[in-house]
């Protein structure tokens, strides 16, 4: 669990059948974002998940 002190970056965004957007959680790091991506993808949901760096422009 991150500190108070912890600038948390990055994002991991689920996408879902319907087309609605959620976020999943908040990461200080692109490398573990990227790691919670790829622990949902293998579970074999439906649903497409990937990371954005926060204040950037959604896709």
């Amino acid at each position: 669990m991150p500190d108070s002190s912890t600038t948390l970056l990055w994002q991991v965004i689920r996408q879902d059948d319907n087309g609605n957007q959620y976020r999943v959680g908040r990461y200080a790091t692109r490398d573990e974002a990227q790691r919670v991506v790829d622990r949902l993808d293998v579970r074999g949901h439906k649903q497409l998940y990937w990371v954005e760096r926060i204040g950037e422009p959604a896709r």
